[in-house]
């Protein structure tokens, strides 16, 4: 089936970053979330700086959301196998970079990361995943929380784990494409970039107009075109790629085999050569001179002679 939608990757890179569609982007938070959100700013990370291997790879959008919050949506198409540490990797950064110096601990602002991955991450049976940071304690389970003054001094602070970044995974190619919820409508679009009629989570049906691919402009519609075209090839180098290294283990595991084989069956063979001569009252030296046995292997080969004759 043609799509008619453009993909989410690319509308990251282009129309999601317009103000007249942050809608989009709000139903999506907000549904993943579950709580209202209202995106402030989209905002330049360092990430975005990205080199030409990655061109196609990833692509992530910063926003600002009412609440001061910061996040982060990274898209990631290839496997990283230290993707986890990446992930804390940009929301520790987002942490400094938007620290101001004299500024007090208290002010350190909320990072949301949001990765909405298209590779096998980690071993898991679900398809979303949500990660917090609590406190428990090591003797009597407990959970740590805040303390009164902490709560009267923080007073947007309900929960310990509230201070920490908050961390939210997508394996989009794990998803049956079974919509049974609002969230799956949208994990549904990311997969398939198609929205169904029926779907009427937050921000979808804005997301059926505006991302349309018949709306774009010439310009948008051959830079879209282009994008496509490096990400067939990007996905098409990891399918080579695993295709490749699959078909390498093969042949090694083959050529070990024929190998090991071969060892084997000439090990035998010199231990046949050395029963016979054990038999013929041959020495140790003279066995090993003609099957190349140490002598502590000729000494094994005795040992099995004499307990079958027992």
């Amino acid at each position: 089936m043609k799509e008619r939608l453009v993909r989410f990757d690319w509308a990251m890179k282009k129309l999601l970053r317009n103000k007249a569609n942050f809608e989009i982007l709000e139903g999506f938070l907000s549904v993943l979330i579950h709580q209202d959100v209202t995106i402030k700013n989209i905002l330049e990370s360092e990430s975005n700086k990205q080199s030409g291997d990655d061109k196609y790879n990833r692509v992530d959008l910063l926003t600002e959301i009412e609440s001061g919050e910061l996040v982060l949506i990274e898209l990631q198409v290839g496997g990283q196998y230290d993707y986890f540490h990446r992930m804390l990797y940009g929301s520790s950064k987002l942490i400094t970079d938007h620290m101001d110096a004299g500024f007090s601990y208290d002010k350190v602002r909320k990072v949301v990361s949001i990765n909405i991955v298209y590779f096998d991450l980690g071993h898991g049976e679900d398809y979303v995943y949500k990660g917090l940071t609590d406190f428990r304690g090591i003797h009597k389970n407990d959970l740590l929380k805040l303390s009164t003054l902490q709560i009267e001094t923080l007073s947007n602070l309900e929960h310990v784990s509230e201070i920490f970044p908050e961390y939210y995974i997508l394996k989009v190619n794990g998803f049956n494409d079974r919509a049974e919820d609002s969230l799956d409508e949208w994990i549904y679009f990311l997969k398939n970039s198609e929205i169904k009629k029926e779907f009427n989570a937050k921000g979808l049906q804005k997301a059926a107009l505006e991302l349309d691919i018949l709306k774009l402009s010439k310009a948008d519609r051959e830079d879209y075109e282009s994008y496509i075209e490096g990400q067939r090839v990007v996905e098409s180098s990891i399918r080579t790629s695993w295709a490749e290294g699959e078909m390498k283990g093969k042949i090694e595991g083959k050529i070990e085999g024929k190998i090991e084989g071969k060892i084997e069956g000439k090990n035998e063979r010199n231990s046949e050569i050395a029963r016979e001569m054990i038999r013929n009252g041959e020495a140790n030296e003279k066995i090993s001179k003609y099957t190349g046995l140490s002598v502590s292997e000729i000494e094994a080969v005795r040992g099995e002679i004499e307990r079958g004759s027992n």
